[in-house]
């Protein structure tokens, strides 16, 4: 993550911070797909300009964009603040 990433993230609210941080964690320790298969987290393949992406909700306010590398990478795009309007 560069460090543009890296402050966007210290902006955000604490409890999305350590949310995030275990989704991360939870990433690296049992791998992506098997994150894909929690319900909480609503993971979705994305469409449109961001076709190849896919995103996790963090909370009902809060998704994270990612995208899963051929390698197993997982690569974060942003974490973005939605409301229902949005959508």
């Amino acid at each position: 993550m560069g460090d543009f990433a890296e402050k966007q993230l210290t902006r955000l609210p604490r409890q999305i911070q350590e949310t995030l941080r275990f989704w991360a964690e939870s990433i690296e320790q049992f791998g992506v797909r098997a994150m894909r298969q929690l319900p909480g987290y609503h993971d979705e393949p994305l469409k449109g300009a961001r076709a190849g992406q896919r995103s996790s909700r963090l909370s009902r306010s809060y998704r994270v964009i990612y995208e899963e590398r051929e390698t197993g990478e997982v690569l974060l795009i942003a974490v973005l603040e939605v409301s229902k309007h949005d959508y």
